[in-house]
C-alpha cells in the first residue's frame, strides 16, 4: 500500500481510512515494544553480562555502543525517510535488529558483543527516527499528544515485562537468550510492514542525497563517542589517542557544519537552529538524556550491587519507575491536548519533579529501605515521563511538515548524544571513585593477605557483589587463611560501601545536570499547537516559521 500527498495540502488523521490509521499505528507499537523490551531487558542483565566477560571499567560498553550506532542513524534516516517514505527503512531497520540481536547472543567476549551492540543500534536508530515521525505523519500537534497514551500504555508493558522477563531468564538459563527472544518478535513484525503499511512521501520530485553530510556526521559523532568511551580507562585523557580523537571529531563538525551550508537538502537543516523553539529544545534534550541514564543503567547496579538482590528481584524494583514513567507521559499527553497545550508550564513541572526524584536518589545509602528505594525511582520516573514526549511534540510544532523526518529525529538524536556523554562521564567518575574508596576503606587486615594482583582486581571490578562464581573464587582464595569467612565478609562490606559511594556521585552529578536543563528550559518559547498539517511554509496560515 502507498500513500502520496500533494504539496500545500492539509493532511492528519482524516485524511486515511480508520483500517488504515490503526494498522499503523498497531506496526508502530509493535516495534517501539521489541526496541523498549530489548533495551529493559539488557540493562538489567547488565551486571551478569560484566561479570561473565570481565571488565567493571566497561560496563558501560555495552550500552554506549548501542548509543553511538543508533545516535548516528537516527538523523540521516530521519531526512531519508522525508524523501523517500517512511515503509522501506522501517523494515531495513527491523532486519538489521534482529541480526543485531542474534550476534549479541552468540557473543563470548566482551568484544564481541560490544559489536554486535553496535550493528544492533542501527537497526534501533532506524525505528526510533521513523516511530514518532509516522504518529506526526497522522496526527497535527494539537492532537498528538493524545495519543502519547498509547504509545506509553506500549512502553509500560515492555517495561513491566522486560526487568522480570530479563532477570528470570538471567537467573535461570542465561543472558545469551535476552537477546535471542527479539528474533521471533521481529519477524512477525517485519511481515506486518511488508504487506500492511502505507509509505508516506510528500511529494513525487527528485532529491539528491546530502552523502558527504552523512559521511561527515558520522565520523564527527563516532570519535568523539569512542574518546569518551576510552577516556580514564584504556587510555589517560591526556594520552594521544584521545585528544587526537577530540580534535578529529571537532575537525569533521567543522566539515560537517560547511557541508550542510551548502548543500541542497543536507541531512539536518542547518536554518532549524534559528528557530528558538527548535533550538532550545535540542539543548535541552540533551540534557536530560545525560542525566536519564543515571538513573536507567546505574539503578539496576545499585539494587544488585549495594542493596544485594539477585537480578531477577532488581528487575521487578524498576517496574515501578517505568510505571511512573508511563503516568507522566500519559498525563502530559493528556494535558497538551486537553488544557491548551502550554508546554513550557508542563515541561517546567516534568523538570523540578525529576531533579527531586535524581536529588532523593542521590541519598540512597546500604541502609536504604526498599520502601524508600522504590518512592525515588517512582518520583524520578514520572518527572522523566513528563519530558521524553514533551520536546518532540514541541519541535513538531515549530516546523513546516516538509522537515517533518529530519526536525522530529534531531529531539532523539540530540538525546542520545547527551546519553553517550552521560555514560561515559558517569561511568568515569563511578569507576574512578570506586577504586579510590576500596582502597581506602579496605581494613589493613585484608589487604595483608591478599595478593596485591588479587586486590587490584577487586578494585577494578566488584564482580564478587553480582557473580555468585567470584565469590566462590574470593572464598576459595581465603580458605587456609585464619578467619578467612569473617575476612571475606569484610571485603565484601567494603565493595558494597565503595560501590554505593560511587553512585551517589553519579546521581549527584545528573542532579546538577538537570537543574541546568531546568534553566534552560525558561527561556523556550510558547505558541498554539496547530491543528492541522501544511506541506509547504505556511504554518497555521502564517508564512515564516514559528519560534524564530
Amino acid at each position: 500500500m502507498e500513500t502520496k500527498t500533494s504539496p500545500n495540502k492539509a493532511i492528519g488523521l482524516r485524511s486515511l481510512p480508520r483500517r488504515d490509521v490503526v494498522t499503523i499505528m498497531v506496526g508502530v507499537m509493535l516495534a517501539m515494544f521489541l526496541s523498549s523490551l530489548d533495551q529493559t531487558i539488557v540493562g538489567t542483565a547488565m551486571p551478569r553480562i560484566i561479570a561473565d566477560l570481565g571488565g567493571f571499567a566497561h560496563y558501560t560498553w555495552v550500552t554506549t555502543a548501542y548509543l553511538i550506532s543508533s545516535t548516528v542513524a537516527v538523523p540521516i534516516t530521519g531526512k531519508l525517510t522525508d524523501i523517500f517514505g517512511r515503509k522501506k527503512f522501517y523494515i531495513a531497520g527491523l532486519i538489521i535488529f534482529i541480526l543485531g540481536s542474534l550476534f549479541s547472543g552468540l557473543s563470548q567476549s566482551m568484544t564481541q558483543i560490544v559489536l554486535a551492540r553496535a550493528f544492533q543500534g542501527v537497526g534501533a536508530g532506524v525505528m526510533m527516527a521513523n516511530a514518532f515521525t509516522v504518529t506526526g505523519d497522522l496526527f497535527p500537534p494539537a492532537e498528538r499528544g493524545k495519543y502519547m497514551g498509547l504509545m506509553s500504555g506500549v512502553f509500560g508493558l515492555s517495561s513491566i515485562i522486560g526487568p522480570v522477563l530479563g532477570g528470570f531468564i538471567t537467573d535461570n538459563f542465561s543472558w545469551h537468550w535476552i537477546f535471542y527472544i527479539n528474533i521471533p518478535l521481529g519477524i512477525l513484525i517485519i511481515f506486518l510492514f511488508a504487506f500492511f503499511f502505507p509509505d508516506f512521501r510528500s511529494d513525487n520530485l527528485k532529491h539528491r542525497v546530502d552523502y558527504a553530510g552523512a559521511v561527515t556526521l558520522i565520523l564527527s559523532v563516532v570519535p568523539v563517542m569512542l574518546a569518551l568511551s576510552w577516556g580514564g580507562n584504556d587510555y589517560a585523557w591526556t594520552s594521544v589517542q584521545i585528544i587526537g580523537m577530540f580534535i578529529f571529531g571537532a575537525a569533521m563538525l567543522v566539515v560537517f557544519i560547511l557541508i550542510e551550508r551548502r548543500a541542497k537538502e543536507p541531512i539536518i537543516p542547518l536554518w532549524l537552529f534559528r528557530n528558538r523553539i527548535f533550538s532550545i529544545s535540542s539543548v535541552a534534550a540533551f540534557l536530560t538524556g545525560f542525566s536519564m541514564f543515571g538513573g536507567i543503567i546505574f539503578v539496576p547496579l545499585f539494587f544488585q550491587g549495594v542493596l544485594g538482590l539477585s537480578a531477577t528481584t532488581s528487575g521487578s524494583f524498576l517496574t515501578p519507575m517505568m510505571l511512573g514513567m508511563v503516568g507522566g507521559s500519559f498525563i502530559c499527553g493528556q494535558l497538551l491536548s486537553r488544557a491548551g497545550g502550554h508546554y513550557r508550564i508542563i515541561g517546567l513541572s516534568g523538570l523540578i519533579i525529576t531533579a527531586a526524584g535524581m536529588f532523593l536518589l542521590s541519598r540512597l545509602a546500604i541502609g536504604t529501605s526498599y520502601g524508600s528505594a522504590i518512592s525515588d525511582i517512582v518520583i524520578l520516573g514520572f518527572g522523566l515521563g513528563i519530558i521524553m514526549p514533551l520536546y518532540l511534540i514541541v519541535v513538531q510544532n515549530a516546523v513546516p511538515y516538509k522537515v517533518l523526518g529530519a526536525a522530529t529525529s534531531s529531539v532523539p538524536f540530540f538525546r542520545s548524544i547527551g546519553a553517550a556523554f552521560g555514560l561515559a562521564i558517569l561511568g568515569s567518575a563511578m569507576t574512578n571513585r570506586f577504586a579510590t574508596d576500596f582502597i581506602e576503606k579496605l581494613p589493613s587486615t585484608v589487604k595483608a593477605v591478599i595478593p596485591p594482583g588479587q586486590l587490584s582486581s577487586l578494585a577494578s571490578n566488584p564482580q564478587a557483589l553480582v557473580s555468585p562464581g567470584a565469590q566462590e573464587q574470593l572464598k576459595n582464595m581465603l580458605g587456609g587463611v585464619p578467619q578467612g569467612a569473617e575476612l571475606f565478609q569484610q571485603i565484601l562490606q567494603t565493595l558494597r560501601e565503595a560501590l554505593s559511594a560511587s553512585l551517589v556521585e553519579v546521581f549527584l552529578i545528573s542532579f546538577v545536570v538537570v537543574l541546568v536543563a531546568l534553566v534552560v528550559h525558561l527561556f523556550i518559547k510558547e505558541i498554539p499547537l496547530r491543528k492541522q498539517h501544511v506541506l509547504d511554509d505556511n504554518v497555521d496560515g502564517r508564512k515564516g516559521h514559528p519560534g524564530e
